[in-house]
């Protein structure tokens, strides 16, 4: 069965609800809000209580939210013919996606009615007045008793207040390519208990298939939160150290972690073990890991997400051999200390934004959305471990997938990002900490060092602490 994420307390599966026909949009009620609030957005400022835009991710890779999303706005406006759902895809990497997603939010002319949130933006952009509080919504909405605890955390706010739905969560582990691994002499049943021995598999590709990328570890600026989360935090969070202090509230320098995460990445780097820095400083390299790299046997060894599965089950990346060719290893910790194995996890949400003139009409569409069947159809195509406990015991989810159970098996080893506001700087602080190290530019020394002084700058000196 597979595990939901880690909740305060136990988690038990609660009667599944009747579903609720009731209609937030009746009659009078929306014309009159319409009259009040007037017809369309545009140049005066003035908002639409008629059509809600819904601002979020689209890739060549990354399609699964733009088909539920669809999906969604024709059940929501066969319910609500007055309302009309507008989609706006933004077409571009995760960190674009997010430059992309704050100019509109900068402006009420523009700021989304709907938006596709990432868990580690919502204090940040709650804080910047960006979202809007919906606690009086799920109130009122019977299908929110069936979210595990940790989702529901994951959208509040640091004034305790909730701005956001789970869609799911995620966790990481490592692919590798069995059939290089054959060549290479490396086991099909590969485990490594420590990053030596992730490194030792790596040297032997290097040495007996010599046409291969043998190791992927996200390293580049411009692969924004991948490098931080897929990339730095697999490391760090496997040795004896962390970013902050949840006690305290402090964020951590001169971390010896930091320091050897970074000396690993450099060995990589030095060593021609990981790809060539053309490829590594690409925003696309993401896609082209999940594409082309691991399909098409180019790459030997990529740390990465739970959801790359999900991609290859059907769409422009099909890859029907994946369960054939690609093994599962979880992460080890440095030495193998600890637990042993280590992850991160993080997730999405849908929040409503704070200019919207119709939030009763927002958070419908979004339980729509969001409802038992849409969100086991989100949690199978995008290989998402579910949030909803209906979702996560069901067979339909748990046949689907045959990766499903190993990474939801990572949930007892993960760990997660800070949430503050000021993670965003953060994270990009470390990102060119990162790329500073594998472009050579700096030691791992200097490299933390200057994260050190940066962060400094982002929290001031009482918010930091020595490792």
């Amino acid at each position: 069965m597979i595990t939901p994420p880690p909740s305060p307390g136990a988690l038990r599966r609660p009667a599944l609800p009747t579903p609720s026909r009731r209609s937030f949009l009746v009659g009078t009620g929306l014309t009159a809000a319409a009259a009040a609030l007037a017809a369309c957005s545009g140049s005066s400022g003035e908002r639409s209580s008629t059509t809600l835009t819904i601002a979020y991710q689209k890739t060549s890779t990354f399609f699964q939210l733009d088909d539920l999303l669809h999906k969604a706005k024709k059940e929501f406006e066969a319910a609500n013919s007055e309302v009309t759902i507008k989609l706006n895809p933004i077409e571009a990497e995760q960190d674009q996606y997010f430059t992309k997603l704050a100019l509109m939010n900068g402006s009420s002319d523009t700021a989304p009615d709907i938006i596709y949130e990432d868990t580690f933006q919502i204090r940040s952009d709650a804080a910047a007045g960006y979202l809007m509080p919906i606690d009086e919504y799920l109130d009122g909405w019977e299908d929110w008793s069936q979210f595990v605890d940790s989702a529901k955390e994951a959208g509040v706010g640091d004034d305790g207040k909730t701005y956001g739905v789970s869609m799911g969560t995620d966790t990481r582990g490592i692919y590798f390519n069995k059939t290089i691994f054959a060549k290479a002499g490396l086991p099909a049943d590969w485990q490594p208990t420590t990053w030596e021995e992730i490194l030792a598999a790596a040297r032997a590709i290097k040495e007996k298939v010599p046409d291969v990328i043998p190791l992927n570890i996200y390293a580049g600026k411009a692969g924004g939160e991948q490098t931080t989360m897929q990339g730095f935090e697999m490391l760090l969070y496997g040795t004896d150290d962390v970013l902050y202090d949840d006690s305290s509230q402090k964020w951590y320098t001169k971390s010896t972690g930091m320091l050897d995460s970074l000396t690993l990445m450099k060995t990589v780097y030095d060593e021609g073990l990981g790809p060539d820095l053309d490829l590594a400083l690409d925003a696309t390299i993401g896609s082209r890991v999940v594409s082309s790299l691991l399909p098409e046997g180019k790459l030997a060894i990529a740390i990465d997400g739970s959801w790359l599965p999900g991609l290859w089950m059907s769409g422009d990346n099909e890859w029907p051999q994946w369960q054939e060719t690609i093994g599962l290893a979880k992460m080890p910790t440095q030495t193998g200390q600890g637990a042993g194995f280590t992850s991160m996890s993080g997730g999405w949400t849908l929040a409503i934004g704070s200019q919207c003139a119709n939030p009763e009409a927002a958070f419908q569409f979004i339980s729509i959305a969001l409802n038992e069947e849409n969100a086991l159809k989100y949690a199978t195509e995008n290989a998402a471990i579910a949030v909803r406990t209906d979702v996560a015991d069901s067979e339909e989810y748990l046949s689907y997938n045959p990766s499903f159970e190993f990474f939801s098996g990572l949930v007892e080893y993960t760990h997660f990002r800070p949430a503050t506001p000021d993670y965003s700087q953060i994270s990009s602080n470390i990102q060119t900490a990162c790329e500073s190290v594998i472009t050579g530019q700096a030691t791992p020394q200097e490299a933390s060092d200057t994260y050190d002084a940066g962060l400094i700058k982002i929290v001031g000196d009482d918010k930091v602490q020595e490792a």
